[in-house]
């Protein structure tokens, strides 16, 4: 089983570019910046279902949108990600 400190290890600054393919094969999920991207992967990691519906139900959690991905292409972003198996979770970096 993952561990937070495992989670927080593997969190990393990446280009989207990077992630585009991610992207195409479904695999991104956004998550808002105003959550913490450890929280949302660790209650993924820990199936905590009632949680995860909470923040898919405001959109502060859901795939990434074609309009996302363009978006942060065309700007060249660069993304807050971290790998929870079969998910890529990627976060906007708050300036």
């Amino acid at each position: 089983m993952i561990e937070r400190e495992e989670l927080m290890r593997e969190t990393a600054k990446i280009p989207w570019q990077k992630l585009q393919r991610f992207f195409a094969n479904g695999s991104t999920i956004y998550v808002s910046p105003e959550l913490d991207l450890i929280e949302v992967a660790w209650a993924i990691c820990q199936d905590d279902k009632p949680q995860i519906e909470a923040w898919l139900g405001v959109g502060q959690v859901g795939q990434v949108t074609d309009q996302q991905a363009m978006t942060w292409l065309e700007g060249d972003a660069r993304l807050w990600s971290v790998v929870v198996k079969p998910w890529v979770l990627v976060q906007p970096i708050s300036v």
